[in-house]
């Protein structure tokens, strides 16, 4: 695993020193490179899942060796490890998830492909993977995770991803919004400071261009579009921690209006685009945890 001791040695008070996992991945890259982007508020280190994830990530270029580290998220003492070597941070973002993928065979009912998740299960990467990031944080630190909008559904499809029909009736794996559920809540009952972010469908768009909208409980309030560009969630992510005073104890939805949407206009007032809340919080006793 990567030092990071030399990233800390250049922090500064008025810099916060940011662990971000799943920095190779997408949603996490773009809030990694964002923070590099801004060396005067942020001093961050990004964990990735594997030395190839590593090598993608410099190869592509801007990011120094020394700000990245090789963390398997559901090894809990490496991930103390890197908090520690970062010299306790003040921030620990969440972007690691389980990722499904076609297993290559066909429901036969339905004539649709079947999924799976080879890089690691649900149960495993989004509860206890995020579970031993969150024990990694000190009490003060203040916990943001990228999660996703449908936890108030049992029934939401990305459930079903990953799900297997027992012989006896029962059912085993999937319930990935589920188990999600069940870290956001750790995370709320650990007394730390958290957002939790929950986008709507993520595309691959520019950001900055478009009119955010907050809600709670997967309500289609404020828009019918059910999307959000990944990089205005990395924002929105990153624009929690320059806010903790507005952001923190919050648990909400993310989408975003169309471009074209003659009305809208883009969200440039993050601390009134968390006001728009108007004190709404998601309620954790709707749907279900595994």
């Amino acid at each position: 695993m990567a030092s990071v001791a030399g990233l800390s040695a250049l922090a500064t008070p008025s810099r916060q020193r940011v662990v971000v996992s799943g920095a190779g991945g997408q949603t996490g890259q773009l809030l990694f490179r964002k923070m590099l982007a801004l060396p005067e508020e942020f001093d961050p280190v990004g964990l990735v899942r594997s030395e190839e994830s590593k090598a993608a990530l410099l190869m592509a270029g801007g990011v120094p060796e020394s700000a990245v580290a090789v963390v398997d998220v559901t090894d809990a003492a490496a991930v103390k490890k890197v908090t520690e070597d970062h010299g306790g941070c003040s921030a620990f973002c969440i972007c690691t998830s389980a990722k499904p993928k076609p297993n290559g065979e066909m429901d036969e009912s339905t004539g649709r492909p079947l999924f799976g998740f080879p890089n690691g299960v649900p149960e495993i990467v989004d509860w206890l993977g995020q579970k031993n990031q969150i024990d990694a944080c000190s009490s003060d630190t203040h916990v943001v995770i990228c999660s996703s909008m449908g936890g108030t559904d049992p029934n939401h499809m990305l459930n079903v991803l990953g799900r297997t029909n027992n012989p006896d009736g029962t059912t085993s794996g999937g319930n990935i919004l589920q188990w999600k559920r069940k870290a956001e809540m750790y995370l709320i009952d650990s007394g730390r400071r958290y957002t939790i972010v929950h986008p709507g469908g993520l595309i691959d768009e520019a950001g900055g261009e478009r009119e955010l909208v907050l809600g709670v409980d997967d309500s289609m309030e404020g828009t019918d579009s059910r999307t959000v560009p990944r990089d205005d969630v990395a924002e929105v992510m990153l624009q929690a921690l320059r806010h903790p005073d507005l952001f923190g104890k919050r648990s909400f939805d993310l989408r975003a209006k169309p471009v074209e949407e003659e009305s809208a206009s883009p969200t440039t007032d993050f601390r009134a685009l968390v006001e728009s809340l108007n004190g709404k919080d998601s309620d954790y006793t709707l749907g279900e945890v595994a």
